[in-house]
């Protein structure tokens, strides 16, 4: 209409100088820093190819149907309601999964510091072949296998034997095909494995904490050793401890070898199935892609979320 004013949108010269000095900046960044990145460069790109690339496919195709015969069909939260409403089984191995995490991952965590600090405080000699006995069963491969004589179901199983030999059972107990005790073994099991990474990361901290802060400590009013863990220690080393967290949340949340291994696959009537296992079901034996990917997706987001809450509980530490 004629005689209304037109009114035009001009863009706010300030935004557009702020916009061209970052780039600008993240230009001259980016030249100064050039033979970093490009060090880096191999293991990002490979990191972003093997890691970033198949969780989005994973992700992606959580939400399809496919078999590897037949081509992706887009099936929407299908295999969710599947995975939580139909699963019995499921249910079975997330119920084993969390038990394992909740017992394995903070019991072998405090244990991988306790020791770490105590082999501390030993001679260099003494802890140097101490840390070795603790480290020694995560590098040594299948050595979980000893585990298989100890709990063997016939009367020369070590376990057996002895009980047998000291009077309390009659005949031998077939600890590895009995429901009731399969679990707790493999418990046990992945605790003994567990005292491997964080524990080596733990004594790699205490060895890098300043003496002059301990000496400072004492003269702020630090009276006893409970204090400098609390006040000097553990804050020195919280890289190393959410480190170690986050392996021992991955290795909790990730047992399937060792339930093969001792139990069986599938364990008897599923008393050591876990996610992984599952997920191994799915992936490589049925080849239900799409619903593996949505195990694999549940399975990576209460990773995260463990990891998040691990994460806030650690800056806590010293206050």
């Amino acid at each position: 209409m004629q005689g209304e004013p037109v009114i035009q949108t001009v863009k706010s010269p300030k935004a557009n100088v702020q916009k061209n000095s970052r780039w600008v900046s993240f230009l001259k960044e980016l030249k100064r820093s050039k033979h970093y990145y490009l060090l880096m460069s191999p293991y990002m790109i490979i990191f972003f190819l093997f890691t970033v690339i198949p969780v989005v496919f994973s992700f992606a195709l959580s939400f399809f149907y496919f078999n590897m015969l037949e081509f992706p069909r887009f099936v929407g939260w299908q295999n969710y309601s599947r995975l939580f409403l139909n699963d019995d089984i499921f249910m079975i191995a997330l119920k084993n999964t969390l038990m394992f995490a909740v017992i394995t991952g903070p019991v072998s965590y405090i244990a991988c510091f306790v020791f770490a600090w105590i082999i501390n405080e030993l001679s260099p000699k003494v802890r140097a072949f101490m840390t070795l006995v603790f480290y020694a069963p995560s590098i040594s491969g299948n050595v979980y296998f000893i585990w298989l004589i100890i709990f063997s179901g016939d009367s020369y199983g070590y376990l057996n034997g002895f009980l047998m030999k000291a009077g309390f059972i009659l005949e031998p107990i077939q600890w590895l095909l009995n429901e009731n005790y399969i679990l707790w073994i493999v418990i046990i099991v992945q605790l003994w494995l567990s005292l491997g990474t964080s524990f080596l990361a733990f004594i790699a901290g205490l060895q890098t904490i300043d003496k002059s802060l301990i000496e400072a400590g004492a003269m702020d009013g630090i009276k006893n050793r409970w204090q400098e863990l609390w006040y000097i220690t553990l804050p020195s080393m919280r890289p190393q401890l959410m480190f170690g967290a986050v392996m021992q949340i991955t290795t909790a949340f990730a047992v399937a070898d060792i339930s093969i291994a001792l139990a069986g696959f599938p364990s008897v009537n599923y008393a050591a199935h876990t996610i992984v296992t599952h997920l191994m079901d799915f992936g490589t034996i049925r080849f239900e892609l799409g619903y593996a990917s949505a195990i694999a997706t549940f399975l990576f987001l209460l990773m995260v979320g463990t990891n998040k809450l691990t994460q806030k509980m650690l800056r806590r530490i010293g206050e």
